[in-house]
């Protein structure tokens, strides 16, 4: 965004460090360039220790701390950096102001790291009495960043417009963007109806000339705007551009940023459970900010989502500590504590859920954003919701929820508003059953606005479901298929299981859409059985898709047959062969003269070994991923010469 920049000269060896700070000073407050920016005043801090100039090394340390608090994440490089803008702070006087600008950036770090504010709010009284206006500028920022937490609004917009009328007094286009940014970011905070035309006002200085630091922002605020329009597949490459562009910047943020928006996407697409790898790794990340909890938190989620209880309850546990209150109130907050109240929900943790409740009660009008308006859940009022329905409490959860509703709806954020509709018809048909009017409303709108926007809603979860189907109906522990790609989603009574493609997960895919309807097994491997008919035998044995899997299966098997050999494992080896004999028999079964499939002509004893096989297999592998679900389904899924899913 904004004009293109030169490329920037990289530091040479002997540089003067007078030159170098001036060229950092321009890459880290006029372009904002903070990855160019540290290389320039590390270049400054080595030739001005070899020089002997304290006021040099104290400038050169104040810019390697950047525009961002606790802008070097690793422990390494944050301790290093601190260590020389210690260094440089014993060799000045005291009430210097290069002195007093290095006291307010050191405690900044203290204070976020801590999740504290009071240092730093006390040097910006002393950094005001002082008179120096950079001083000033550098602790509004800082003390702007350690009160991220949504008790403090008031506060952090009385510190947005005191920094833009500064921004005139110290003449860095720097300072004027980071206060306009503050400002834009806080508005969205507030669910203020008018945060857009601050972030136009945003984009207009940014096309005049680029700042990369603050253009991230911007392009994180844009991908957040796409989720709540419901647009994924836009926010989805967005976000990829923006991640570029965080790298380009230097911003640590970008992987937890994109972390944070494909989680968000994926959440409201009802696809969390594919998460759950990615998400392991990042909730470990050692570029992830000190005080964020939000990936663990998330962690817990997207493991409850996949059916993995036990690592769900584990990492709600560690998120939890000894009390939730504990948590530090950072921009991350509120995304940790919407993460631990779908978790209990899943759970059925009422007493996570009542403490989460009680915390969040506060900040019941606010929307739920995760860091600089990166991510948006949608309003806080849809997470008491869920932990008043996790609580057992269904008055107070319609309550919520219907606030909910309204709450996203004013905010434009189309899926959440979706997502709340959808619990709120759920609660009202718990507390009012199943056939109450409103309640079957609500799950009607909710189920044609996630149609339109390409949403999967969540059913009813546990012990609070009462004989009642999430989606509006009587209950049933049915099942649903969803196909992706080279992948199943398997989803029952808010339990979720993604399983790899097989012959067999197709023929199940095909019971379980018609529960109660006998289907010849000739006519599922054939793939072509109809629902105004038991099917005709002369159709193929099997489909291209299922050729086309024995093959690669086949193929994988011979690899693997060769290498048990190889290892003299010849018991293994043999049943392998055994396997790849009985595929191999298949194949030449289905297939006819010139490769051609070959119909079934009488071979149902034939099509119901196939079948039967193929079904187990693909039994043992969703149960392998949730037991909970394969048991389920092998007690509803008759084989035979005839096949059918009877739901219990």
């Amino acid at each position: 965004m904004g004009v293109a920049q030169r490329p920037e000269v990289l530091p040479a060896p002997g540089l003067d460090a007078r030159l170098a700070l001036v060229l950092g000073e321009r890459a880290l407050h006029v372009n904002g360039d903070l990855q160019t920016a540290r290389r320039w005043f590390d270049a400054a801090y080595r030739q001005a220790e070899q020089s002997g100039d304290p006021i040099a090394l104290a400038l050169a340390a104040l810019g390697l701390g950047g525009r961002w608090v606790r802008e070097h994440r690793t422990s390494a490089e944050s301790e290093r950096v601190r260590t020389r803008q210690l260094r440089a702070l014993s060799l000045l006087d005291p009430s210097s102001p290069p002195a007093l600008r290095l006291r307010i950036r050191l405690q900044g770090e203290d204070d976020y790291r801590n999740g504290t504010h009071a240092g730093t709010l006390r040097l910006l009284r002393e950094a005001r009495d002082s008179g120096d206006p950079l001083a000033v500028a550098e602790a509004l920022s800082l003390a702007h960043h350690c009160l991220l937490g949504p008790e403090h609004a008031a506060l952090r917009r009385e510190l947005a417009a005191e920094l833009i009328g500064l921004a005139g007094v110290t003449e860095r286009r720097g300072d004027l963007l980071m206060g306009l940014m503050w400002r834009t970011v806080d508005l969205f905070m507030a669910a203020d109806p008018h945060a857009e035309r601050c972030l136009e006002e945003l984009r207009r200085l940014l096309r005049e000339h680029a700042y990369l630091a603050v253009g991230y922002v911007v392009n994180a605020v844009e991908v957040m705007l796409a989720i709540r329009a419901g647009r994924f597949d836009e926010a989805e490459k967005l976000a990829g551009e923006c991640f570029e562009r965080g790298v380009k910047a230097g911003d640590m943020d970008a992987t937890g940023w994109l972390g944070g928006q494909l989680g968000a996407i994926r959440w409201f697409q009802g696809r969390a459970a594919e998460l759950l790898p990615g998400v392991r790794d990042l909730a470990s990340s050692p570029t992830l900010s000190p005080v964020d909890n939000s990936y663990l938190a998330g962690l817990a989620l997207v493991a409850a989502v996949a059916g993995d209880h036990r690592l769900a309850a584990g990492h709600l546990a560690r998120v939890r500590g000894r009390d939730l209150a504990d948590l530090p109130r950072s921009s991350s907050w509120l995304v940790s504590m919407y993460f631990v109240a779908e978790t209990a929900h899943l759970l059925q943790d009422a007493g996570t859920a009542a403490r989460a409740y009680a915390l969040l009660g506060p900040y019941a009008g606010l929307p739920v954003i995760g860091s600089l308006g990166v991510v948006c859940f949608g309003s806080v009022e849809h997470a008491l919701g869920m932990a008043a329905l996790t609580m057992g409490d269904l008055d107070l959860a319609v309550r919520h929820l219907r606030a909910a509703v309204q709450a996203n709806l004013a905010l434009g954020h189309w899926p959440a508003a979706a997502l709340s509709r959808c619990r709120l018809g759920q609660a009202l048909a718990l507390r009012d059953g199943p056939r109450d009017g409103e309640a079957r409303a609500e799950l009607a709108a909710a189920a044609r606005e996630a149609r339109d926007l390409g949403m999967t809603l969540p059913g009813v979860v546990g012990s609070v479901a009462g004989g009642v189907d999430g989606r509006g109906g009587e209950a049933r522990r049915t099942c649903r298929f969803h196909r992706d790609g080279r992948h199943w989603r398997i989803e029952l009574g808010g339990r979720v299981a993604v399983a790899d493609h097989s012959v067999g997960m197709a023929h199940l895919a095909a019971l379980v859409a018609h529960p109660g309807r006998e289907i010849l097994a000739a006519d599922l491997a054939a793939g072509t059985w109809s629902q105004e008919g038991e099917g005709s035998s002369a159709q193929p044995v099997l489909d291209d898709v299922a050729r086309h899997s024995y093959r690669e299966r086949l193929t994988q098997l011979q690899a693997e047959i060769d290498e048990l050999e190889e290892m003299n494992d010849l018991e293994r080896a043999s049943a392998l062969r055994l396997e790849r004999e009985w595929l191999v028999a298949e194949l030449a079964a289905a297939t006819g003269i010139g490769g051609r499939a070959r119909p079934f002509a009488g071979g149902e004893e034939r099509a119901r070994i196939a079948v039967g096989k193929a079904i187990r297999r693909a039994l043992s592998r969703i149960a392998a991923v949730d037991p909970v679900i394969g048991e389920e389904l092998r007690a509803s899924v008759q084989t035979g010469l005839r096949c059918c899913y009877r739901p219990r």
